[in-house]
């Protein structure tokens, strides 16, 4: 099975998808605990965050590996990640605060953690909105631009993970720790680049 065939992103997709159908099988069973809610949300949150992790562990996966058929993994990672964090964001909205315009507005204004939460959602909206092949086509290299907002929303999911937990701190600071490390690569790769640029213009006729 290739790498960036059909079968492997369709087996990406399923196994995706996995924790949602145990969290409905949980749920049809009434076994998320005392507090459903609760659970709900936090398994939701946990796991738009693993998979938005890695959806970005993709493209070092490529350059260090050599793995090129992991590209096409990036979207379908994206995209799922996008799934929960919608499910997470639901979850909240209907059963936290019962579909309550004004208790979403007094928490957004007043509550920080739900703020960057809300920061990283929509920061996802327009990354989920441009995943098709057509809206690559007509976007063109301004969409590479836009999908690094991927970044902006990994260190608004982390943030409102860290800021949401009560007391141990260990799950959020492996989070925030991996997502030190891709930001350290594209800040390397970036760097990298600028350099040969500025190598290549030394080194050209019209500069010499």
């Amino acid at each position: 099975m290739q790498l960036g065939g059909r079968a492997a992103r369709a087996a990406v997709a399923t196994a995706g998808l996995l924790p949602f159908a145990t969290l409905l099988h949980d749920l049809l069973r009434d076994e998320l605990g005392a507090d459903p809610v609760e659970a709900l949300t936090h398994r939701t949150g946990a796991w738009a965050l693993r998979l938005l992790v890695l959806c970005l562990c993709v493209t070092p996966a490529r350059r260090l590996l050599g793995w090129k058929g992991l590209a096409p993994h990036r979207r379908t990672l994206g995209l799922l990640a996008f799934f929960y964090a919608c499910l997470h964001f639901v979850t909240y909205v209907a059963l936290e605060i019962e579909l309550d315009p004004a208790l979403l507005y007094e928490s957004v204004s007043e509550r920080p953690f739900v703020t960057v939460g809300l920061a990283s959602l929509l920061a996802l909206l327009p990354l989920a909105a441009t995943s098709s092949r057509r809206a690559i086509r007509r976007l063109g290299a301004r969409w590479r631009r836009l999908h690094r907002l991927a970044y902006a929303a990994l260190i608004f999911a982390v943030v409102h993970f860290a800021w949401g937990v009560k007391a141990d701190l260990c799950e959020p600071l492996v989070y925030a720790g991996a997502t030190a490390i891709l930001l350290g690569f594209r800040v390397y790769e970036w760097s990298g680049r600028k350099r040969r640029r500025y190598a290549n213009l030394r080194g050209s006729p019209e500069t010499g």
